[in-house]
Protein backbone atom coordinates (compact mmCIF):
# COMPACT_ATOMS: atom_id res chain seq x y z
CA UNK A 1 0.00 0.00 0.00
CA UNK A 2 1.28 3.46 -0.92
CA UNK A 3 0.17 6.35 1.29
CA UNK A 4 0.99 10.03 0.74
CA UNK A 5 0.47 12.92 3.14
CA UNK A 6 -0.08 16.56 2.21
CA UNK A 7 -1.43 19.84 3.57
CA UNK A 8 -0.54 23.44 4.32
CA UNK A 9 2.95 24.14 5.65
CA UNK A 10 3.37 23.74 9.39
CA UNK A 11 0.33 21.55 10.02
CA UNK A 12 2.35 18.57 11.27
CA UNK A 13 2.56 16.23 8.27
CA UNK A 14 5.98 14.85 9.13
CA UNK A 15 5.08 14.20 12.77
CA UNK A 16 1.96 12.26 11.83
CA UNK A 17 3.72 10.29 9.10
CA UNK A 18 6.61 9.39 11.42
CA UNK A 19 4.19 8.20 14.10
CA UNK A 20 2.30 6.15 11.52
CA UNK A 21 5.52 4.61 10.19
CA UNK A 22 6.61 3.60 13.68
CA UNK A 23 3.20 2.14 14.53
CA UNK A 24 2.97 0.10 11.33
CA UNK A 25 6.53 -1.14 11.77
CA UNK A 26 5.69 -2.39 15.26
CA UNK A 27 2.66 -4.15 13.77
CA UNK A 28 4.96 -6.18 11.56
CA UNK A 29 4.69 -4.16 8.36
CA UNK A 30 7.73 -3.59 6.12
CA UNK A 31 7.79 0.23 6.00
CA UNK A 32 9.61 2.48 3.52
CA UNK A 33 9.29 6.24 4.10
CA UNK A 34 10.11 8.59 1.22
CA UNK A 35 10.80 12.13 2.42
CA UNK A 36 9.94 14.36 -0.54
CA UNK A 37 9.73 17.60 1.43
CA UNK A 38 12.14 20.33 0.18
CA UNK A 39 13.15 20.82 3.82
CA UNK A 40 13.38 17.19 4.97
CA UNK A 41 13.03 16.40 8.68
CA UNK A 42 11.79 12.82 8.61
CA UNK A 43 15.20 11.40 9.53
CA UNK A 44 15.26 13.35 12.80
CA UNK A 45 11.65 12.40 13.52
CA UNK A 46 12.51 8.70 13.15
CA UNK A 47 15.69 8.98 15.22
CA UNK A 48 18.21 8.39 12.42
CA UNK A 49 21.72 9.27 13.57
CA UNK A 50 24.15 11.45 11.59
CA UNK A 51 21.39 12.99 9.50
CA UNK A 52 23.81 15.53 8.03
CA UNK A 53 25.54 12.65 6.25
CA UNK A 54 22.39 11.76 4.32
CA UNK A 55 22.61 13.17 0.80
CA UNK A 56 19.15 13.77 -0.68
CA UNK A 57 18.70 12.23 -4.11
CA UNK A 58 17.63 15.65 -5.40
CA UNK A 59 21.12 17.01 -4.64
CA UNK A 60 22.61 14.58 -7.14
CA UNK A 61 21.70 16.77 -10.09
CA UNK A 62 23.90 15.06 -12.67
CA UNK A 63 22.59 11.61 -11.82
CA UNK A 64 18.96 12.78 -11.88
CA UNK A 65 19.40 14.50 -15.22
CA UNK A 66 20.94 11.35 -16.66
CA UNK A 67 18.16 9.16 -15.25
CA UNK A 68 15.43 11.45 -16.55
CA UNK A 69 17.04 11.41 -20.00
CA UNK A 70 16.90 15.17 -20.39
CA UNK A 71 19.59 16.77 -22.52
CA UNK A 72 20.61 20.42 -22.50
CA UNK A 73 18.23 22.53 -24.55
CA UNK A 74 15.62 19.77 -24.78
CA UNK A 75 12.21 20.11 -23.10
CA UNK A 76 11.66 16.34 -23.00
CA UNK A 77 12.18 13.74 -20.28
CA UNK A 78 12.42 9.97 -20.31
CA UNK A 79 9.18 8.72 -18.79
CA UNK A 80 10.74 5.39 -17.73
CA UNK A 81 14.11 6.18 -16.13
CA UNK A 82 16.15 3.42 -14.52
CA UNK A 83 15.45 3.45 -10.78
CA UNK A 84 16.03 -0.10 -9.54
CA UNK A 85 19.33 0.70 -7.85
CA UNK A 86 17.87 3.85 -6.23
CA UNK A 87 15.39 1.67 -4.41
CA UNK A 88 18.29 -0.11 -2.68
CA UNK A 89 21.38 2.08 -2.71
CA UNK A 90 19.83 5.27 -1.32
CA UNK A 91 17.94 3.80 1.62
CA UNK A 92 18.95 4.19 5.27
CA UNK A 93 17.36 2.11 8.00
CA UNK A 94 16.48 2.76 11.64
CA UNK A 95 14.86 0.17 13.89
CA UNK A 96 13.43 -1.64 10.89
CA UNK A 97 12.01 1.46 9.17
CA UNK A 98 13.58 2.23 5.80
CA UNK A 99 14.01 5.87 4.75
CA UNK A 100 14.81 7.48 1.42
CA UNK A 101 15.34 11.25 1.34
CA UNK A 102 14.38 12.73 -1.99
CA UNK A 103 14.83 16.39 -1.07
CA UNK A 104 13.74 19.44 -3.02
CA UNK A 105 11.61 19.02 -6.11
CA UNK A 106 11.78 22.17 -8.21
CA UNK A 107 9.23 23.01 -10.87
CA UNK A 108 10.58 22.56 -14.40
CA UNK A 109 10.68 25.37 -16.95
CA UNK A 110 7.51 26.01 -18.90
CA UNK A 111 5.51 23.56 -16.88
CA UNK A 112 7.65 20.51 -17.71
CA UNK A 113 8.19 17.89 -15.03
CA UNK A 114 11.62 18.28 -13.49
CA UNK A 115 14.14 15.47 -13.25
CA UNK A 116 13.33 14.86 -9.58
CA UNK A 117 9.60 14.58 -10.27
CA UNK A 118 10.18 12.22 -13.19
CA UNK A 119 12.38 9.92 -11.12
CA UNK A 120 9.99 9.99 -8.14
CA UNK A 121 7.01 9.09 -10.30
CA UNK A 122 8.95 6.21 -11.78
CA UNK A 123 9.95 4.96 -8.33
CA UNK A 124 6.34 4.97 -7.16
CA UNK A 125 5.16 3.01 -10.18
CA UNK A 126 8.13 0.63 -9.98
CA UNK A 127 7.44 -0.42 -6.41
CA UNK A 128 5.53 -3.70 -6.40
CA UNK A 129 4.39 -4.35 -2.87
CA UNK A 130 3.36 -7.43 -0.94
CA UNK A 131 0.42 -7.15 1.52
CA UNK A 132 2.83 -6.48 4.40
CA UNK A 133 4.76 -3.70 2.64
CA UNK A 134 3.94 -0.02 3.09
CA UNK A 135 5.33 3.07 1.36
CA UNK A 136 4.70 6.34 3.18
CA UNK A 137 5.36 9.48 1.14
CA UNK A 138 5.90 12.75 3.04
CA UNK A 139 5.19 15.43 0.42
CA UNK A 140 6.08 19.09 0.28
CA UNK A 141 3.61 21.60 1.68
CA UNK A 142 0.90 23.05 -0.52
CA UNK A 143 -0.53 21.79 -3.79
CA UNK A 144 2.12 22.11 -6.52
CA UNK A 145 3.16 18.46 -6.30
CA UNK A 146 -0.38 17.51 -7.28
CA UNK A 147 -0.09 19.59 -10.41
CA UNK A 148 3.07 17.67 -11.31
CA UNK A 149 1.35 14.36 -10.68
CA UNK A 150 4.11 13.05 -8.43
CA UNK A 151 1.66 11.21 -6.17
CA UNK A 152 -0.73 9.96 -8.83
CA UNK A 153 0.32 6.36 -8.10
CA UNK A 154 -0.64 6.29 -4.42
CA UNK A 155 -3.47 4.27 -2.94
CA UNK A 156 -4.39 6.78 -0.23
CA UNK A 157 -3.82 10.51 0.23
CA UNK A 158 -4.00 11.90 3.76
CA UNK A 159 -4.58 15.65 3.97
CA UNK A 160 -3.55 17.11 7.33
CA UNK A 161 -5.57 20.11 8.46
CA UNK A 162 -5.56 22.21 11.63
CA UNK A 163 -8.53 24.18 13.03
CA UNK A 164 -7.97 27.36 11.00
CA UNK A 165 -9.69 28.77 7.93
CA UNK A 166 -6.47 29.06 5.94
CA UNK A 167 -5.58 25.43 6.61
CA UNK A 168 -9.08 24.32 5.63
CA UNK A 169 -8.87 26.27 2.36
CA UNK A 170 -5.60 24.54 1.46
CA UNK A 171 -6.95 21.14 2.48
CA UNK A 172 -10.03 21.52 0.29
CA UNK A 173 -7.88 22.62 -2.64
CA UNK A 174 -5.60 19.62 -2.16
CA UNK A 175 -8.62 17.29 -2.20
CA UNK A 176 -9.99 18.90 -5.37
CA UNK A 177 -6.65 18.60 -7.20
CA UNK A 178 -6.21 15.03 -5.95
CA UNK A 179 -9.55 14.12 -7.46
CA UNK A 180 -8.51 15.81 -10.69
CA UNK A 181 -5.49 13.49 -10.96
CA UNK A 182 -7.68 10.47 -10.18
CA UNK A 183 -6.55 9.67 -6.65
CA UNK A 184 -9.48 7.57 -5.52
CA UNK A 185 -9.00 7.66 -1.76
CA UNK A 186 -8.56 11.05 -0.07
CA UNK A 187 -9.14 11.58 3.66
CA UNK A 188 -8.63 14.44 6.10
CA UNK A 189 -6.62 14.12 9.33
CA UNK A 190 -7.12 16.76 12.02
CA UNK A 191 -4.10 18.01 13.96
CA UNK A 192 -3.39 20.48 16.77
CA UNK A 193 -6.91 19.87 18.04
CA UNK A 194 -7.72 21.16 21.53
CA UNK A 195 -11.31 20.14 22.14
CA UNK A 196 -14.65 19.10 20.66
CA UNK A 197 -15.23 22.63 19.36
CA UNK A 198 -12.13 22.26 17.18
CA UNK A 199 -13.36 18.88 15.96
CA UNK A 200 -16.79 20.30 15.15
CA UNK A 201 -15.25 23.27 13.32
CA UNK A 202 -13.18 20.99 11.12
CA UNK A 203 -16.04 18.63 10.36
CA UNK A 204 -18.35 21.49 9.35
CA UNK A 205 -15.74 23.47 7.38
CA UNK A 206 -14.50 20.40 5.49
CA UNK A 207 -17.94 18.95 4.87
CA UNK A 208 -16.85 15.64 6.41
CA UNK A 209 -15.35 14.39 9.65
CA UNK A 210 -11.60 13.74 9.63
CA UNK A 211 -10.67 10.09 10.05
CA UNK A 212 -8.47 10.89 13.07
CA UNK A 213 -7.84 13.83 15.38
CA UNK A 214 -4.35 14.47 16.74
CA UNK A 215 -4.10 16.66 19.86
CA UNK A 216 -2.10 19.85 20.27
CA UNK A 217 0.29 18.00 22.57
CA UNK A 218 2.88 19.86 24.62
CA UNK A 219 4.77 16.57 24.91
CA UNK A 220 5.44 16.53 21.16
CA UNK A 221 6.89 20.05 21.25
CA UNK A 222 9.12 19.14 24.19
CA UNK A 223 10.38 16.01 22.43
CA UNK A 224 11.24 18.03 19.34
CA UNK A 225 12.96 20.78 21.30
CA UNK A 226 15.01 18.20 23.20
CA UNK A 227 16.23 16.77 19.91
CA UNK A 228 14.54 13.43 20.54
CA UNK A 229 12.74 11.36 17.87
CA UNK A 230 9.11 12.37 17.53
CA UNK A 231 8.12 8.70 17.53
CA UNK A 232 8.73 8.67 21.29
CA UNK A 233 5.45 10.56 21.73
CA UNK A 234 2.87 8.62 23.71
CA UNK A 235 -0.51 9.25 25.31
CA UNK A 236 -3.19 10.87 23.14
CA UNK A 237 -0.83 11.11 20.17
CA UNK A 238 -0.33 7.35 20.22
CA UNK A 239 -4.08 6.80 20.50
CA UNK A 240 -4.70 9.01 17.47
CA UNK A 241 -2.00 7.15 15.54
CA UNK A 242 -3.68 3.83 16.29
CA UNK A 243 -7.03 5.23 15.10
CA UNK A 244 -5.43 6.43 11.85
CA UNK A 245 -3.72 3.09 11.25
CA UNK A 246 -6.95 1.20 11.94
CA UNK A 247 -8.77 3.28 9.33
CA UNK A 248 -6.08 2.58 6.76
CA UNK A 249 -5.68 -1.09 7.66
CA UNK A 250 -8.62 -2.38 9.70
CA UNK A 251 -6.77 -5.64 10.35
CA UNK A 252 -4.26 -3.85 12.62
CA UNK A 253 -6.99 -3.00 15.16
CA UNK A 254 -6.08 -4.17 18.62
Amino acid sequence: MKIAISGKGGVGKTTIMAMLADYLNKQGRDVLVIDADPSPHMAQSLGVENVDNIIPIADMKEMLTQRSGKTEGSPFYNLNPQVDDLLADFIVEKNGIKLMVLGAIQTGDKGCACAESTVLKRMLTKLLLSPTQMVLLDMEAGVEHLGRGTIAGVDQLLVVVIPSKSSVRTALKVKKLAQDVKIANVAFVGNLVHDQDDEAFLAEALGETPIAFFPDAAAVRKIERDGEPIIKAAGEVAVATAALATFLLPEVAG
